[in-house]
């Protein structure tokens, strides 16, 4: 791999191979918030090793928890703090890691001291606003330090009192799950309201089902409300799923190659809604086994399809490569908010796959994919991560196809490349 771009290599045949991808980034950085703000040592094993979950990391050891991670186990220690972490001041910098400024803005309002968060130009762009707004509803004292309502984020905290808030989820799911993990820790209840509808929202079940594994009592109401109660976490050994995210770029393969793909470690019990992904290549014509232990995907002939992806936006990008070489176009709906993302990946997507030669149309919500045969050409990655690996699928059926700095995949899964040509067994 040069450092400025990765030529992919097309495949000669259907793939026939087993894959087990890296623990999830999703579950890591929920079970580390929560771990660090439980009673007592937790154990987390098959963490994912990422710039993501690294800056998760290193923001812990800056607020006092001495977290440790063995990175040839993959396993991470996590010392709780009780609900309050150690230090009363902290800069933390969380480069583009949407997860980590959003959990660790909540998480700080437990505590007490003033302490600052900040991230990237990038990070700058995203909003946070909402989540602020919530949080000071519960009678905690933070603020954007812009007037864009983005970080940097400044948090004067003595505890957070609690009480009831209501939170705007249309535009990203974690600002609900901020707001759920750091509950437990409040001096009293807190009721939650959604409002303006939610966004992925799998990835809500996600963090409440890690949430219950380490002891929080949540319950749901009639009007959809959701009740934490004050009761903390408490440190447990906890085991982390392959990340399913990264699992649908090896779905796709089987897909796009015609092939039999397995990936082990996930199943039919998995917290991890992204899993749905194989549901909508069993639309387009492919085969899908879910056991207890693996999925398995064949792939057939392809068609194209019209899709909602709301609930699992982050494989947009990867099915959008697998309608490539479909029969018929593809139109994926109702992603507006991934515009938010590392990019805006509703025009990434539409921009690269016009490089390639291929009709694509743009809408305020998604796109229509029009299948064709792609020409060579070098795809921008926008510093985005999954823009490099759902992009790198194409070019295991055409040749000629370069990713543009192919490092930025260090943001979730640093091997990609290195275990997509495992997959392809070179």
């Amino acid at each position: 791999m040069a450092a400025d771009f990765y030529e992919v290599q097309p495949v000669i045949g259907p793939l026939q191979r087993s894959i087990r991808p890296p623990g999830s980034k999703s579950l890591t950085n929920r079970a580390v918030v929560i771990a660090a703000l439980a009673h007592g040592e937790s154990r987390l094993s098959n963490v994912l090793d990422s710039q993501d979950t690294q800056v998760m990391l290193e923001s812990c050891r800056r607020l006092g928890v001495a977290v440790e991670l063995d990175p040839a186990t993959c396993v991470v220690r996590v010392p709780g703090c009780g609900g309050r972490f150690p230090t009363n001041r902290a800069d933390l910098w969380l480069e583009n890691s949407g997860t980590s400024i959003r959990f660790l803005t909540a998480a700080c309002t437990t505590g007490e001291g003033r302490f600052t968060l900040d991230g990237n130009a990038r990070m700058r762009q995203r909003p946070i606003l909402d989540l602020v707004t919530a949080l000071n509803a519960l009678g905690a004292d933070v603020r954007c330090a812009t007037e864009s309502g983005g970080p940097p984020v400044e948090i004067v905290a003595n505890g957070l009192p609690g009480g009831r808030a209501s939170v705007a989820a249309n535009l990203s799911s974690q600002y609900l799950s901020a707001l759920l993990m750091a509950a437990p820790c409040a001096k009293s209840p807190v009721e939650l309201q959604i409002a303006g509808g939610l966004v992925s929202e799998p990835y809500i079940d996600m963090t409440l089902g890690v949430m219950r594994r380490f002891g929080a009592k949540v319950a749901r109401g009639n009007d959809g409300s959701l009740r934490i109660e004050p009761t903390g976490y408490r440190g447990i050994d906890y085991d982390i799923e392959p990340d399913a995210s990264a699992a649908s770029y090896f779905f796709a393969a089987a897909a796009i190659t015609g092939g039999t793909v397995t990936v082990l470690g996930l199943g039919r019990d998995s917290l991890q809604g992204d899993l749905q992904f194989v549901n909508a290549l069993a639309r387009m014509g492919c085969d899908v086994v879910i056991g207890e232990d693996r999925v398995i995907v064949h792939g057939a002939e392809l068609r194209g399809i019209d899709i909602d992806m709301n609930a699992i936006s982050d494989t947009a990008q990867t099915l959008a490569a697998v309608a490539v070489f479909a029969k018929g176009p593809t139109t994926i709906r109702n992603i507006a908010h991934v515009r938010h993302k590392e990019t805006d990946r509703i025009a990434a997507v539409v921009t690269e796959l016009k490089r390639l030669g291929l009709q694509a149309d743009e809408r305020p919500d998604g796109l229509t994919i029009h299948p064709g045969s792609p020409q060579p050409a070098t795809i921008e990655t926008y510093d985005d991560h999954r823009m490099a690996m759902s992009f790198s699928l194409i070019g295991l059926k055409s040749p000629g196809l370069r990713i543009a700095n192919p490092g930025c995949t260090a943001k979730t899964y640093p091997n990609y490349f290195a275990d997509l040509e495992r997959l392809c067994g070179r």
